[in-house]
């Protein structure tokens, strides 16, 4: 990657982590800061928790399109305006009802597919894996300090305050990106990152994507649901200031440790004995949730064996979207894997604040035990992916006989798995086998890509 590369990625990186600091600051906080709002309810807890995910799932696709029309920094500016008036909203509201207003616009400024978009339109595409490597990495790390800022900042500024910081993160992004991020010279259509139309039915009739998309749908679920009611059970048993002391070790150990599995299952070619093993500590951890929750230092392992297969899955799960998705259906296999991990936080919030309501914490945990095990039976059934990478080639304007052509050969090249050229991309989507790739040889079919205006 050349240096604009790296700026540009870096930077964008920073924009996606200081909008998902402000989205999970208050998971570990919201459930004790609502029980003083006027008209709260168990069930509307979880509404206000989860609500960000139903807006985001219905407008980030859209967004992004919308970004191809109208450019990709004004759509960002206005997603990252909308997230900072429903932060001030959330910030300024007394009652409950305010609160689900405030995190319903959050998750309206949907603006992660469009932001993904820019990364593509400044990143050639034989760096597209670097790029979004680094804001994957990006967003963990700000997952795990999120979490652990969190309760620190509840006892300094209290949650309203952790709402204005929000919108002061917010604005603070959207300087960031009109001085910081470069400009694009071309904005042009990524298949590679963005959905087509057309192909939706394709994703939706393919099971082993969609176990993918049910699987995500779950994983987030569970997590919202979690801190429905986690904060209340911690409170019992240590000061609110302190649960950073729970949350921080517990998240920097869990990530550090899937490490090792993460290589077993990539270069191991183990990944789906490693897939259903995260699934299967999922399980036991629901489980323990629902029958240990009154033992402190029960909690603390269970939400050790929570969060250890909740990273491993975060890791996991998008490298098999990429590696069972037809490469030129990847933007739009991502696209509603996204959408399905959004739409599974609005429902791990519902969910969870109805059963906290009606039945209690165990049956929260006991729900989420459950989903666990329908995720496992639709893991063990998976086939196991190829072990390929995504790739992609400039390779100019063709016409359909010289891209027929092309195709052919490209496909003949060893490691060389699938070849689509599109015609109107102006580029070759290809499934890779990283271990014999005659690299030189599919070199040469690459034009640069300022050669291509």
């Amino acid at each position: 990657m050349n240096q604009t590369e790296l700026k540009a990625t870096s930077s964008i990186a920073i924009i996606i982590a200081l909008r998902m600091i402000g989205l999970f600051m208050i998971l570990p906080v919201f459930a004790l800061y609502a029980e003083q709002l006027d008209g709260t309810t168990p069930f509307l807890i979880g509404v206000a928790i989860g609500i960000y995910g139903l807006t985001q799932a219905s407008l980030q696709i859209p967004f992004g399109m919308l970004s191809d029309r109208i450019g990709r920094k004004t759509v960002i500016t206005i997603g990252l305006l909308i997230f900072a008036f429903g932060s001030i909203v959330a910030a300024m509201s007394t009652d409950i009802t305010g609160v689900i207003i405030g995190r319903a616009l959050q998750g309206g400024g949907a603006i992660a597919a469009a932001l993904l978009a820019l990364t593509a339109d400044l990143t050639y595409e034989e760096h597209r894996t670097k790029a979004m490597a680094i804001i994957g990495m990006t967003i963990g790390m700000s997952f795990i300090f999120a979490l652990s800022i969190g309760p620190v900042l509840n006892h300094w500024i209290g949650v309203q305050g952790i709402f204005w910081a929000t919108a002061g993160l917010a604005l603070i992004a959207i300087i960031i990106l009109h001085t910081v991020v470069p400009q694009p010279h071309h904005c042009r259509f990524h298949r590679d990152t963005e959905p087509v139309l057309s192909q939706f039915t394709n994703i939706f009739h393919d099971a082993q994507l969609m176990r993918l998309n049910i699987g995500i749908m779950i994983l987030h679920c569970m997590l919202t649901a979690l801190f429905v009611v986690m904060p209340l059970l911690l409170k019992d048993k240590l000061p609110v200031a302190q649960h950073w002391m729970v949350y921080f070790p517990i998240l920097l150990v869990s990530f550090l440790s899937i490490i090792p599995l993460i290589i077993v299952g990539e270069k191991k070619h183990h990944l789906k004995f490693v897939f259903v093993f995260a699934i299967g500590l999922l399980v036991i951890a629901q489980f323990g949730f629902a029958y240990f929750h009154q033992y402190f230092w029960g909690l603390v392992l269970l939400l050790f064996a929570f969060f250890m297969a909740f990273n491993l899955l975060e890791a996991s799960l998008p490298s098999l979207v990429s590696k069972i998705a037809p490469p030129e259906n990847k933007g739009t296999a991502m696209g509603v894997y996204s959408s399905s991990q959004f739409l599974g936080a609005f429902i791990g919030g519902v969910s969870g604040g109805w059963f906290h309501h009606q039945y209690g914490d165990m049956a929260v945990f006991l729900f989420c035990a459950v989903l666990a095990i329908i995720w496992f039976i639709l893991a063990i059934t998976m086939h196991s992916p190829r072990y390929l990478s995504p790739h992609f080639l400039n390779v100019g304007d063709l016409d359909k006989q010289k891209a027929t052509q092309l195709t052919k050969q490209l496909a003949q090249i060893p490691g060389v798995a699938e070849a689509v050229v599109i015609l109107e991309d102006g580029v070759a989507y290809l499934k890779i086998d990283r271990d014999i790739l005659d690299m030189s040889a599919l070199e040469q079919f690459s034009i640069p890509e300022e050669a291509r205006y």
